[in-house]
């Protein structure tokens, strides 16, 4: 690995004079810090930000858990908050929980001892009460995103959930739907997710309306996933009229399988997902979906900390906007 010491030995300078060219303080020369520079380049050297933030106490460094970059929600998140905080030189470091309190708990541990300037962290799961002291005891500067019915931390920024299912329930209740069904997965580990499909059913229910609810707690939250329980709810005889699927990619699935069946949409079954993703993959079919914009909420979490005072956040609560965005599958 090339050193400090070798850019030194290299642009014939001192190792701090190297260091305060490279961090761009002290009043130095511009010759030498050219020839530190061409050094630098010449050498390869990539500066150790972390041994940097250990000694200086200011580490350019957040950390962002998230339960899986696959779910294309996080992704718009983390593509806006990355393109604003790259302009301020703070890189991003992700992990994944896959919504499992136990490796949540053990990415808080390993996210923590890296000392980032801050912490974004997905709400919606039932952490452990380890996660929690953890969380308490390092004071890194907290940040909740996506769980707006429970806020934590310094700064929450996310939608309410519940909100988003009685946006559900009065879309199908409008359309004078009697016989409906939630399909979903892994709803007892996404806490955010459960809120919506009991907000929907309680309100379906208090309308004189059942739910049928086909749940898978091992399948992914994708689209085959949103085939096979579709499936399943076809094979099992039931005949509803209207599907509220967990998210986007969950209903794309169960249309294709709806479609391939012979059943017509939205004249036979009305189907309606979560989280706008589709959006922008839309061609003809352009499924109905409640939706909060995710880039936006990226932005909001980058100004909280962009205006920090040195490290410390401001409390903060945005509850995100949800849409309903009428597609032509209901």
């Amino acid at each position: 690995m090339v050193t400090l010491a070798d850019v030194a030995r290299l642009a014939k300078v001192s190792t701090m004079t190297v260091s305060k060219v490279l961090r761009g303080t002290g009043a130095i020369s511009d010759e030498t810090k050219t020839r530190v520079f061409e050094a630098a380049d010449q050498l390869g050297y990539v500066p150790n930000r972390l041994a940097g933030s250990l000694s200086t106490r200011k580490s350019m460094l957040v950390a962002v858990l998230i339960p899986s970059i696959a779910d294309t929600i996080y992704a718009e998140i983390i593509s806006s908050l990355h393109g604003l905080l790259d302009q301020a030189s703070l890189s991003i470091f992700i992990a994944e929980s896959r919504m499992d309190p136990q490796i949540e708990e053990r990415q808080v541990q390993e996210l923590l001892s890296l000392r980032p300037a801050f912490l974004i962290r997905s709400g919606g799961i039932d952490s452990t009460k380890r996660t929690q002291a953890l969380l308490k005891r390092f004071k890194v500067p907290h940040i909740q995103i996506w769980d707006g019915d429970d806020p934590q931390g310094q700064v929450n920024v996310g939608p309410s959930h519940i909100e988003a299912g009685k946006l559900a329930a009065a879309h199908f209740l409008g359309l004078g739907l009697n016989r409906v069904a939630y399909v979903g997965a892994e709803t007892q580990l996404d806490i955010c997710a459960s809120r919506r499909m009991e907000s929907f059913m309680a309100d379906m229910n208090a309308a004189g309306v059942e739910v049928s609810v086909i749940t898978e707690p091992h399948l992914p939250r994708q689209a085959e996933s949103g085939e096979i329980l579709t499936r399943q709810l076809l094979e099992g005889g039931l005949s509803v009229e209207g599907i509220f699927y967990l998210n986007d990619a969950m209903a794309i699935g169960g249309l294709r399988t709806l479609l391939n069946a012979g059943y017509r949409v939205p004249e036979d079954v009305r189907v309606m997902g979560f989280n706008g993703t589709s959006r922008e993959q839309t061609i003809n079919t352009r499924l109905t979906t409640i939706s909060t914009d995710g880039r936006r909420l990226g932005e909001a979490v980058a100004k909280a900390i962009l205006e920090s005072d040195n490290g410390e956040l401001a409390e903060f609560r945005q509850l995100c906007p949800l849409t309903l965005d009428l597609g032509n599958t209901t």
